[in-house]
């Protein structure tokens, strides 16, 4: 996986097949969330952005634009009004959308300010967003009412084309960084004979934000962890029981692995610890209907979910 100083060290270097230089409306209606006909007024009323046009007259934005109107929504969504914008510079609008993502607790303009700062790549501006919000919220609900929905809309853009996979290893390193600081700050230590939980992914499956919040939750518990990161052979999971005999077990699925079909690895784990609960999550589970969950697997629908069940645990 490219390393964040590697990606920001070179962000002018990508090659023009890696980036985009130009941006349709429907990816400004994607990252903004502003429709496309609300998008048309504005510049028909306002002239609050001219669009470029390619040789066979399709509208187009360049970066700039998009930053641009990223900055728009955020203000108009913190009650400025588009007459008022159209009179203002670029540079006041940006601006005042720094100080609107520095002060005020709308999680709309949090993801929307880090969305901005993903888009260029801007580390020090990304870090000081999470800064701000996790000093505000804690970890905790920072994760669940701003990290995880941005991520889930960083999933959307890049499913429509309008972001490169670049900014998606971007952000997730960043995020990844300051999960890990979080985790080595607690305070709290399992005690002797706590109950232990085993958190993996499988073979196939790179992303583990979400096992690395499950990690932070459990020890912020008390719990023993034993967290043994992304693409593990199921096969390797025997030797670990053998030694260490973990009361619970906790995996995701995330990517889809066509070899290795979601319903066959749950019946596969499910069977090989039927004496172990097993907590799985991920899109690969959530988003469909179709599963069936053996006695000893616990679905989990999502961060808040998890949360709920280990403090029921607890009690």
């Amino acid at each position: 996986m490219t390393k964040v100083s590697e990606i920001v060290e070179n962000k002018n270097k990508i090659s023009k097949s890696d980036v985009r230089d130009k941006y349709f409306i429907k990816d400004l209606e994607n990252i903004t969330g502003i429709k496309a006909h609300t998008i048309r007024i504005w510049e028909q009323r306002y002239n609050i952005l001219e669009p470029k046009r390619t040789d066979t007259a399709v509208r187009y934005y360049e970066e700039d634009d998009l930053k641009f109107i990223l900055n728009v929504a955020i203000l108009n969504r913190n009650g400025y009004k588009i007459s008022k914008l159209a009179k203002l510079t670029r540079e006041e609008i940006a601006k005042k959308c720094l100080s609107i993502s520095e002060t005020s607790p709308e999680y709309e303009s949090q993801i929307n300010a880090l969305t901005s700062a993903m888009l260029e790549f801007d580390e020090r501006e990304f870090n000081k967003i999470l800064s701000i919000n996790i000093l505000k919220m804690e970890m905790e609900n920072c994760m669940i009412e701003i990290i995880f929905p941005f991520l889930s809309h960083v999933g959307v853009l890049w499913s429509a084309g309008s972001i490169h996979p670049a900014h998606e290893h971007f952000i997730t390193n960043l995020i990844r960084q300051r999960l890990y600081v979080s985790i080595d700050n607690l305070a709290a230590h399992p005690s002797i004979g706590t109950q232990k939980f085993l958190l993996f992914v499988p073979s196939g499956e790179p992303h583990d934000i979400g096992l690395l919040f499950a990690n932070y939750i459990l020890r912020a518990r008390g719990y023993e962890v034993i967290y043994l990161g992304t693409g593990l052979p199921i096969e390797d999971l025997n030797n670990i029981f053998k030694v260490h005999d973990p009361n619970y077990i906790f995996t995701s699925l995330t990517s889809m692995n066509s070899e290795l079909p979601t319903q066959i690895y749950i019946n596969a784990i499910a069977k090989s610890w039927p004496n172990k609960e097993i907590y799985i999550t991920g899109p690969q589970v959530n988003k469909r209907n179709d599963l069936k969950m053996p006695e000893n697997v616990v679905k989990v629908e999502n961060p808040t979910h998890f949360i709920q069940l280990v403090d029921e645990l607890v009690k």
